[in-house]
């Protein structure tokens, strides 16, 4: 399969597929699509029977994610197939089989065959309650790639073992499985704390491994739009 990503910072992703080969997403991701391709939903990840099923369930009521996925498959010769990000950003895409890849619930966009989703849950309570990244965030592995939405521009760094990075809430968007998250107080005393403008606590990730940082997190934007909407007269 090919794969292109055009007209960032609204960016589509383009997926030119051969006959017989598939690609999956969540449900109503796709934006457009050739009429030699056909859809199936079905269980994200397929099979695994009963309880199989309910573990998928469960994964879905704890992510918000629907527990339905789609697969495109272009069974009447080859075609092409887009997806459309939902904010303004960027698609990178991922080879999981190297150990994996952590990111933010929101980030999935799209899959080929072969890639597994799970839930990620934070060892350190604090990192999901204070550090702002959520308490469960998703992996994925397996074999094939991943596509997943960007915030804004991406920033790459490539943690050597024992290096940290700092990053206030929202911006972490992705990290390799084999970097380590925790929490830690912004520092400087309650002064910093409730006058910097940063909050009392900063996510700390650890190497070794590649971390992607978004330079607009959604909830940035939504509270930057906040004082310019209009308010209800009651």
């Amino acid at each position: 399969m090919l794969h292109e990503v055009k007209n960032a910072p609204l960016p589509v992703l383009i997926c030119k597929l051969e006959q017989g080969e598939s690609i999956e997403c969540q449900k109503g991701a796709m934006s457009w699509m050739t009429p030699t391709i056909t859809m199936k939903t079905g269980l994200g990840g397929g099979g695994g029977g009963l309880l199989g099923g309910l573990g998928k369930i469960a994964k879905s009521a704890i992510t918000g994610e629907s527990i339905f996925r789609n697969t495109y498959t272009a069974e009447q010769g080859p075609g092409e197939i887009a997806f459309a990000t939902t904010f303004p950003g960027d698609i990178i895409s991922f080879d999981v089989q190297n150990g994996g890849i952590v990111a933010e619930k929101s980030a999935y966009l799209a899959n080929t065959p072969g890639v597994q989703m799970d839930i990620f849950f934070q060892k350190k309570l604090g990192a999901g309650f204070f550090g702002g990244e959520g308490f469960i965030m998703q992996k994925f592995s397996g074999t094939g790639k991943v596509f997943l939405e960007i915030n804004g521009s991406v920033c790459t760094y490539d943690l050597e073992a024992g290096q940290s990075m700092l990053i206030d809430t929202g911006y972490l968007a992705a990290m390799e499985a084999t970097c380590t998250m925790d929490v830690v107080s912004v520092g400087g005393g309650i002064g910093n704390a409730l006058l910097g403008g940063e909050g009392f606590f900063n996510t700390k990730v650890t190497g070794p491994g590649k971390i992607w940082l978004q330079t607009m997190p959604c909830n940035n934007l939504a509270a930057a739009l906040i004082p310019y909407l209009p308010l209800k007269n009651n």
